[in-house]
């Protein structure tokens, strides 16, 4: 038995930063929401001090069985161009490197996450829909490239799949997934967005 599942995941850049809006929402999820109140109460020795309270929300995730899902997209983080080309690369462990003309600022910036719920030591096929993609702005456009995800040992993925095993007892899974971005010579600055396509093929 087999089942496929596939997102389309959004990248986006910013010459002075490059940014993801973070949606996440996916279909083989049903999200639960639950208000709970805290109440803070005087001691009773304190007949002057008013009770006050708080309100806060609790947050959770049920997944389906032979789920997949986007938890996070792709954020290189703020960037700064040059007369240099360069480029900046997000490695699935967060690390931020760059080469060339491309400039880091700041600490911002994440790798894509996904998760989902399958059975302990079934393996999993997982495949892009393109080696590379284009992210397109009020500059020229930039190539987003060498995708990387955080298996261990990391593996870079392509087009052709590449087979996991999933080590949970339980059967869920969590991992991220980095990639290098090209920043042109002068890189107008401004915001860029586009998607790639990733396949996870339970077998």
């Amino acid at each position: 038995m087999s089942a496929a599942l596939t997102l389309n995941w959004k990248v986006a850049a910013n010459r002075s930063g490059v940014r993801t809006s973070h949606i996440f929402r996916p279909l083989p999820v049903q999200r639960g929401f639950a208000a709970f109140a805290l109440l803070l109460a005087p001691a009773a020795a304190s007949p002057a001090l008013a009770q006050t309270g708080a309100q806060g929300q609790a947050d959770a995730i049920v997944l389906r069985p032979l789920s997949f899902f986007k938890v996070n997209d792709l954020d290189f983080g703020s960037i700064i161009a040059s007369g240099s080309a360069g480029t900046v690369r997000i490695a699935p462990d967060g690390t931020r490197t760059r080469t060339g003309g491309a400039t880091l600022v700041g600490n911002d910036g994440e790798p894509s996450r996904f998760a989902g719920l399958g059975t302990p030591n079934r393996q999993v096929n997982i495949s892009l829909g393109s080696n590379s993609i284009w992210i397109t702005g009020p500059g020229q456009r930039m190539r987003v490239r060498d995708f990387e995800i955080g298996s261990t040992p990391t593996a870079t993925l392509s087009t052709a799949p590449t087979r996991f095993v999933i080590a949970s007892a339980l059967g869920n899974y969590n991992f991220p997934v980095g990639a290098t971005l090209e920043v042109g010579a002068n890189q107008a600055p401004g915001d860029y967005a586009g998607t790639f396509t990733i396949t996870l093929n339970y077998l």
